[in-house]
């Protein structure tokens, strides 16, 4: 049974105006993170400072005894230092430790007091974990201490709630970093996806133009050297045999429109498809095209011989890196073995996709050939056979044998799995 695709849902008007505000939000606090630690503070000190002057604490508090000053310098002492809460939580904490022995000791249990847990979730959220087991026994000994003198409830009254409220504040601390973490890793990985994405087109750009370019080399290097030894056996011919001179010319127009058209071909597919729906999206040449690219050949003056074992019985990438290859041999005999140089190509095949070629001339410019290792023509066939995994030899011809010979072993083709 197929299964449909399910698409991410969008969420509610409302859930993505929140959305947004709480990133403005976010944003504002990360470029002006002193703007609302003021406002934080400044809030909790006038909370701590209107709860004395309406005498509020005195409804909860354990004792009244206390001088009204100290109630003061308690209730800044627990709302002010949160200025300080998300640079410096422990020291902030620590500051607040000796009010809170003093709140529990007099028994004022002022709810300023409270503000610790709000240390204590900066703690959880912003410093190792393993703080947090001190930074806990620091908050329960006041809890202890006003228990033990001024307790008024069952011990289990007394020490839970405040327990369960210091356990709340590093749970909440622990979510949220847990949250922030992941969403960090998120983007992170977001990326990272996009850089090798990036690297990814750029990589697939940079094989495409040096395909491109391979390709291109070798349909106008080949078809040149036929029309430059078409040219030059016309220009003989021309005194002696006009209708030869006319040959040599009837073949470089055909080789000319042969090339043009390869290279139209070439080009229209790096067109817009929509844009030139009419592109000739013509095949890559195949080993049938093989006898036209040496007739080709000897037409321009170098004799060619073939021989072929087997049958071949091979895809097509393979068919155009035997085709590139022997082209490109041919271009270079063409172009370096000098004046009356032949060639030859052996070609074996077998039924599983191996194939053998080997080309060699009689020509006289081993020189040359090496001199032009520096262009694309060896590196382009080395590339096309290491595709199938493939070895391609080229060099001179061993004494007392003069020429070049390029071999190409393509093996056979895995099956399946």
């Amino acid at each position: 049974m197929d299964v449909m695709p399910q698409q991410a849902a969008t969420p509610e008007p409302l859930t993505q105006h929140v959305q947004r505000l709480i990133a403005r939000v976010r944003a504002f606090d990360r470029r002006h993170p002193l703007a609302w630690d003021l406002h934080l503070a400044g809030f909790c000190v006038t909370a701590a400072l209107m709860d004395y002057a309406a005498g509020g604490w005195r409804d909860i508090a354990r004792s009244t005894e206390a001088p009204d000053w100290l109630i003061v310098a308690l209730n800044l002492g627990f709302s002010l230092p949160l200025l300080w809460r998300r640079t410096h939580p422990v020291a902030v904490l620590l500051a607040m430790a000796p009010f809170a022995l003093v709140n529990a000791w007099t028994g004022a249990a002022l709810q300023a007091a409270m503000l610790q847990l709000v240390v204590v979730y900066n703690i959880a959220l912003r410093l190792p974990l393993r703080t947090l087991w001190w930074t806990t026994l620091l908050n329960i000994a006041p809890v202890l201490l006003i228990a033990v003198r001024h307790r008024q409830n069952g011990w289990d009254q007394e020490i839970v709630p405040p327990l369960m409220s210091i356990a709340v504040a590093v749970l909440a601390g622990v979510a949220v970093r847990t949250r922030r973490d992941y969403t960090e890793a998120l983007e992170d990985r977001a990326r990272r996806l996009e850089i090798e994405r990036d690297q990814q087109a750029r990589l697939a750009a940079a094989a495409e133009r040096a395909r491109i370019a391979r390709e291109m080399h070798d349909i106008i290097g080949h078809n040149l050297s036929v029309i430059t030894g078409l040219a030059d056996g016309g220009r003989y011919a021309a005194a002696k045999s006009p209708e030869r001179a006319a040959q040599a010319l009837d073949a470089i127009a055909g080789t000319s429109r042969q090339a043009l058209t390869d290279l139209r071909s070439l080009l229209d597919v790096l067109r817009d498809d929509h844009q030139h729906p009419e592109a000739d999206l013509t095949p890559q040449p195949a080993l049938t095209d093989l006898a036209p690219l040496i007739d080709g050949v000897r037409a321009a003056g170098l004799p060619v011989h073939t021989t072929v074992n087997g049958t071949p019985n091979l895809p097509p990438g393979r068919q155009l890196t035997v085709y590139r290859v022997i082209q490109e041999a041919l271009t270079n005999t063409l172009k370096h073995a000098g004046p009356g140089a032949t060639a030859e190509i052996m070609m074996s095949y077998d039924g599983q996709g191996a194939a053998t070629v080997t080309i060699t001339d009689t020509g006289q410019g081993s020189a040359l050939h090496s001199s032009g290792g520096g262009g694309r023509g060896l590196p382009g066939m080395r590339e096309r056979t290491a595709l199938y995994g493939g070895t391609l030899e080229a060099g001179p011809r061993r004494p007392p044998e003069h020429g070049w010979r390029v071999h190409l072993h393509l093996p056979s083709e895995e099956p399946a799995q």
